[in-house]
Order: C-alpha cells, then sequence, then structure tokens
C-alpha cells in the first residue's frame, strides 16, 4: 500500500505541467494575513524612482524651456517673456541673409545662427519701407526709422549717430517689407502682396525680381498656410461644440456601460451569433469562388495563358485563383465547423463565465471607476518623462561670440566667430568692423551635467517605460484582488466584501510593491531592446543588404512575441499574487502551469472574450462616430433650434474628437471587464483543482458553470433529503 502511494507521489510529481492545487481548509479568497514580497526589488525601485526625482530636479535646475517655445533676438533675450513680454515676435533686419548667408558668421557656426541682427518686436512690419531713399541732408533719424523696429539699445531722438552710421552698425532696418508672424518669427507675406517697382534691395532688380528674391529666401513659408488662422477656426470650433462633445462622451459612456452590463444576459447570444455569422460569411465566400471559378472554366481563362507577372489584378481573370481560394476557404470552414462541434462545452464554460464577469462588474461597480486612476497617473508619468526630457534638452548656460554679420571689410576678417563675448557689456565701438556683434551662439554643453546628457536622458526613457509599466499592474493587480474576492465568496453577495477594490488597492501597495516592480521591469527590459532595434534599424538602413535586413526583422519580430507573452505571463501572476500573495517567480510560475494544465480552455475563452471585446469596440465607438457624423453634418433634422448643429469651419473636428475619445472611454471600461474574466477564469480553474462538491470541500462557482460540468455541491447530511 505505501509503495502504491510513492508511486502515485513520485507520477504526480512527474507531470509536465505540475501537479494540480491541493485542497487548503484555509483558503477562502484573497489572503488576509500576508507578508511583503519581492523586497529587494521593492527597495530598488524606490531608490531608482529618487534617482528619477534626482534627473528631474537636476533638470529643471539646469533646463530652460524657453529656448523652444519662444524665438530669440540676437543678443540671446528671449521675445514675448521678461522684459520683452510685450514683444513676442522676432524681426529679421535682412531676411535675405537667413537663407543665403554671406562672409565668416556661417563656417564659424555653422549655420546656426541666422547672419543678420535679430530684435524683439510687438508686431510685424505692415508696409514697405526703403529709408536709403529718404536721404536729406540735415534730416533726423528719428524721421527716417521707426524706433520699434530698430536695436532697443538705440535711442533715434537722442542719438548723435547719422543715417549712414545707423545702417552701416545695423541697427535699425535697411528695408521693411509686409510681414505676418509664423511660429513667433516675421516672414514676409506673398499673398495678395504687389512689390512696388521702384523698391529693390541687395542689388536686385526692383518690382517681381525683387519680390521672387525674397520668397526664395524664405522658402514661401506661408504660401497657402496660415497657422495662426488654422488654430483661431480650430478653437472656434470647440468653442462651438465642446458640450455636445461632452454630451457625445456620455453617450459613449453610458452605452459602454449598459453593454457590460447587458452581457449578463445577452453573452451567449451575441457570441453565437457572431459564431455562425463568421460561418455564413466563410461559406458566402466558398459560394462566390465556386461562382467565379466556374465562369472563367467556361470561358477557358488558365494560368498558363497569364504566366508569371507582376500585375496581380491579372491573377483574378484566371479559375486557378478561384479555385485556390475556394479550397482554403472550405479547409477554414471544416477546421471551425470541427471545433464548434468538439469544443461546444467548453464554448458554454465561457460563455457562463463571461456573465458571471458582469454580474461581478454589477455587485462591484467602484470597479468601473478605477481606470480613471489609472489614466490619471499614466498622464503624470506621461506628463514628466516629457517635461524632464524638454529641460534636460535645453539645459547648459547660454554661449556669446562675437561675429561678422557679412561685411567684407578687410578689417573684418580677423572675426572668426570663435571669441566669447558677454551681449550686456559688448562695446561695438572697440572693435575695428562695424558689423561686429556679439549673438548667441549655443547652450553650453561642457557642463558636467551637459556631458552626462544622453545618460540622464536614457535614465529618463527608463524611468519612463518602468513607471509606465507599474502603474498599469498596479491597476491589473488591484483589480484581480477585488473580482477574486467576489468568486471565493461562497454566498454571494452577502459574502462579498465592503470596499473590495479600496481595500484591494491598499493591501497590493502595502505588501506587493516590489513584485509589481520585479514584473514591470522585467517588461521594460524588453521594451528597451525593441527601441534599441528599432534606432540601430532607422540608422543603418542605408546600409542593410538582403541578410542583414532579414536578420534585423526576424529580431524584432521575435521581440515583439517576446514583449506580448511576458505582458500575458504578467497579467496571470498579478491575478495570482493578489490571490495568494506569493512573490513574483512563484505566482508567475503557478499561473503559466495552471493554464497550460487547461490550455484548450485558455485559447478558446481568450479568443471569445477578443471576439466579444471587439465586437463591443466596434458598437460603442461606430455608433457614437455615425451619431456624430449625422448631428454635425446636418443630416438629423431638429425643429427644436436648441438641438440643432452650429456651424463650424471642420465639421471633422469634433467628430474625430469623439471617435477617439469613445474608444479611450471604451477601452477603460472594456479594460475592467479583461481583466474580471481572467481573474474569474483563473479561480475557475483553481475551484477545480481544490475542490470536489463534498459538504467540506463545496465549489465556489456558479450554479450555471456546475450544471455545464455536470457537478454540483453535495447537502451536508443533517440537510440530506
Amino acid at each position: 500500500m505505501g509503495k502504491k502511494k510513492k508511486a502515485a507521489a513520485e507520477e504526480k510529481e512527474s507531470e509536465p505541467y505540475g501537479t494540480p492545487s491541493q485542497y487548503d481548509a484555509r483558503f477562502n479568497g484573497p489572503i488576509k494575513n500576508r507578508s511583503c514580497t519581492d523586497i529587494i526589488c521593492c527597495i530598488i525601485f524606490l531608490v531608482f524612482i529618487l534617482g528619477y526625482m534626482v534627473v528631474g530636479i537636476v533638470a529643471w535646475l539646469y533646463g530652460d524651456p524657453r529656448e523652444v517655445i519662444y524665438p530669440r533676438n540676437s543678443t540671446g533675450m528671449y521675445c514675448g517673456v521678461g522684459g520683452n513680454d510685450v514683444k513676442p515676435y522676432v524681426f529679421y533686419f535682412d531676411i535675405l541673409k537667413c537663407i543665403s548667408p554671406t562672409g565668416i558668421l556661417t563656417t564659424a557656426l555653422n549655420g546656426l545662427q541666422c547672419p543678420t541682427t535679430q530684435v524683439c518686436v510687438s508686431q510685424c512690419p505692415t508696409e514697405f519701407f526703403l529709408p536709403v531713399l529718404s536721404f536729406v541732408p540735415g534730416i533726423k533719424v528719428s524721421d527716417v526709422f521707426q524706433q520699434r523696429y530698430c536695436n532697443p539699445m538705440l535711442d533715434l531722438t537722442t542719438t548723435t549717430l547719422t543715417v549712414q552710421d545707423i545702417l552701416a552698425k545695423e541697427l535699425c532696418p535697411s528695408y521693411t517689407v509686409p510681414s505676418t508672424a509664423f511660429f513667433g518669427r516675421c516672414v514676409p507675406k506673398f499673398d495678395g502682396i504687389e512689390y512696388p517697382q521702384n523698391f529693390s534691395i541687395g542689388g536686385i532688380d526692383p518690382g517681381n525680381a525683387t519680390a521672387d528674391a525674397v520668397k526664395e529666401a524664405t522658402g514661401n513659408l506661408l504660401d497657402g498656410f496660415n497657422a495662426k488662422e488654422l488654430g483661431m477656426r480650430i478653437f472656434e470650433d470647440f468653442t462651438k461644440s465642446w458640450h455636445w462633445i461632452l454630451i457625445g462622451l456620455l453617450i459613449a459612456m453610458l452605452v459602454s456601460l449598459l453593454f457590460l452590463l447587458l452581457l449578463r444576459f445577452l453573452a451567449g447570444i451575441i457570441i453565437w451569433v457572431l459564431i455562425f455569422g463568421l460561418i455564413a460569411v466563410i461559406a458566402y465566400g466558398i459560394w462566390h469562388c465556386y461562382w467565379e471559378y466556374d465562369r472563367l472554366n467556361n470561358i477557358g481563362a488558365t494560368i498558363t495563358d497569364v504566366g508569371i507577372t507582376t500585375d496581380f489584378q491579372v491573377y483574378g481573370q484566371v479559375k486557378e485563383t478561384w479555385l485556390a481560394v475556394l479550397i482554403i476557404l472550405a479547409v477554414l470552414e471544416g477546421i471551425i465547423l470541427l471545433l464548434l462541434i468538439f469544443l461546444r462545452k467548453r464554448i458554454l464554460i465561457g460563455i457562463a463565465l463571461i456573465k458571471e464577469a458582469s454580474k461581478a462588474i454589477s455587485h462591484i461597480m467602484s470597479s468601473l471607476a478605477y481606470p480613471l486612476l489609472t489614466f490619471v497617473l499614466l498622464v503624470i508619468c506621461v506628463a514628466y518623462w516629457g517635461m524632464t526630457a524638454l529641460y534636460l534638452a535645453t539645459s547648459g548656460e547660454p554661449l556669446y561670440r562675437i561675429v561678422n554679420l557679412g561685411s567684407a571689410d578687410p578689417q573684418c576678417e580677423s572675426i572668426l566667430g570663435n571669441e566669447t563675448c558677454n551681449p550686456m557689456t559688448y562695446n561695438v565701438s572697440a572693435s575695428s568692423c562695424d558689423q561686429a556683434k556679439c549673438v548667441f551662439y549655443k547652450y553650453n554643453d561642457e557642463g558636467l551635467v551637459q556631458r552626462n546628457l544622453f545618460n540622464l536622458q536614457i535614465y529618463n526613457i527608463i524611468g519612463f517605460l518602468w513607471c509606465m509599466n507599474f502603474v498599469i499592474a498596479l491597476g491589473q493587480c488591484t483589480l484581480a484582488g477585488a473580482f477574486a474576492s467576489y468568486y471565493w465568496a461562497f454566498k454571494k453577495p452577502q459574502d462579498i466584501p465592503y470596499f473590495a477594490v479600496s481595500s484591494s488597492f491598499m493591501r497590493t501597495l502595502r505588501y506587493h510593491t516590489g513584485s509589481l516592480a520585479f514584473g514591470a521591469l522585467i517588461l521594460t527590459i524588453v521594451q528597451v531592446i525593441r527601441i534599441i532595434l528599432e534606432y540601430l534599424d532607422h540608422k543603418m538602413k542605408r546600409f542593410h543588404n538582403p541578410l542583414t535586413k532579414f536578420l534585423m526583422c526576424c529580431l524584432k519580430c521575435c521581440f515583439w512575441c517576446l514583449e506580448k507573452f511576458i505582458k500575458f505571463l504578467n497579467r496571470n501572476a498579478y491575478i495570482m499574487i493578489a490571490v495568494y500573495g506569493k512573490n513574483f517567480c512563484v505566482s508567475a510560475k503557478n499561473a503559466f502551469m495552471l493554464l497550460m494544465r487547461n490550455i484548450v480552455r485558455v485559447v478558446v475563452l481568450d479568443k471569445m472574450t477578443d471576439l466579444l471585446l471587439f465586437f463591443g469596440k466596434l458598437l460603442v465607438v461606430g455608433g457614437v462616430g455615425v451619431l456624430a457624423f449625422f448631428f454635425f453634418t446636418a443630416r438629423i433634422r431638429i425643429p427644436d433650434p436648441n438641438f440643432q448643429a452650429p456651424i463650424l469651419n471642420y465639421y471633422w473636428l469634433p467628430i474625430l474628437t469623439l471617435v477617439v475619445g469613445s474608444y479611450m472611454i471604451a477601452q477603460g471600461f472594456f479594460s475592467v471587464y479583461n481583466m474580471c474574466v481572467d481573474t474569474l477564469f483563473l479561480c475557475f480553474l483553481e475551484d477545480l483543482e481544490r475542490n470536489n462538491g463534498s459538504p467540506e470541500r463545496p465549489y465556489y462557482m456558479s450554479k450555471s458553470l456546475m450544471k455545464i460540468l455536470n457537478k454540483k455541491n453535495k447537502a451536508p447530511k443533517g440537510e440530506a433529503k
């Protein structure tokens, strides 16, 4: 007898996917008395977060995001902020030099700074002006130039400089043309502007020739495009339609919620309709292929008449193509029918679990609000990463250098553009070159922070991915704990704990931060490798040969599959952590073994759930999108003027906003539902292995599941009839 028990035990231990879970009289749902797991990883994660905060502080101290927000003048001062808060635009004295630079500046500064004086102005010029034409002996410079377009260090009312001196030192522009603001910079207008016949700059023929030169210099940036006008129109459309957009998003939320609750009653009908609809579509495809094959066979069109060609449309005119498609569809139809016959019981189990998930959500309605917390945390992660990256990219003190603004004077040849200066103390009269200026060069990249800028950006990316994956893991584990407490409540809803979501959230944070960080770290490493592969692929495109392309494609495909597998494994590991309170590795192993022991049920339920949720998203997003289209295009006639669509510049704008918003709302609701189904499924498998329906070991599953499996709970002897 002892030998038989020993042999049975050895046989169980030798099972490829472990032994089934054993009955434990103390287990009745998520473990309450648990201890902290993966403490080392928790400490590493907390230290990493502290380091991430230090990186953010360093970036904030050394960075200056105004570089990418506000334009600069020649001295490196920002326009539209600080002392120039009423002067948001940069005006170029000679726009031709920005595209066709001359002199030493281009070589010295590698074209990074436009070789002409730039000043901040409150508004761009609106008229043609050539002060050269106004040279009259004794004329005041204030009658020639406009103070608002001149160097602010020059006061036209008190200066003793002549017009020629001011032009030589580039203290005022030598001409102005009607301009418009484009991303904070004054660039010439072209639409509806006719250049005067006597207007000539840079020795170019007057009139049209000058206009063509200006247009070529500016690259025709505003040809048919006005960014400010577009932005104003979009803003105007949002102000007219924002309340209708909110109503549409509310409808999407209500439809999503209603769909999830109705699945409790309609899940079976919807799934069978979808399955038989798929069978009917394939059957129609088989009939259509046979009809085309028969028609072409009577004509006598064969593949031998066509041969090999790159025009794939030709293959649709030969009978062999339709015969091949017919065979493929027939085989697919046969496989589906066989699966339907042999897996009908598992399909019924999946339908029952989906119905049970809808019932669980109806008892724990607070779970539907949890995605809002996840969304807020993810927004914080994205915002912190973006701001840190921006501040790091603009870190360093601004550097200024003395440059020659294009003068061919021999006295300016000694200015090589490598001498530093301070724009606040620089004195142009001390230089032998009249057109020497102290201009902004670049940000200092030789400091400690700047030398390690690449490393800090890598740290920022890893921190962003790790935090994002941790937030998602926290949401999955929290919801798993709440839904597991529902399944393991023997008497529903009496035994369901109050505040199931909040208690699961606190329990997860208190005991399992390390385990969630461990799982998130594994996923982050794979994602970083994928980013590196994409970067290498982008950089090596010019050097690719067929072999390297094949290897790179294989690597990218393998790591994509690995990421999908790790996400699947992590998701089920978090469910086991929420229920049993074990560390990540043990939970991942137990979840994997449990799923492999029931692999057919896993595949059937997973595909059924995907099909159902896809149909739900299609219903919500498609329904709201179609309704929005008919409403905003005024195809729905409503007599009441208060409920009529507003007149918009771009009617597609609120429609697109509603479609994207509806998808995000549906994704939030259905992610809760998906997590509920997965949690109940794992608990169901554990229930089957732990219990046998006896009074001492009763099943916790619903009566519908027990009916499908031909199982039932036996009544205690005292209650037996």
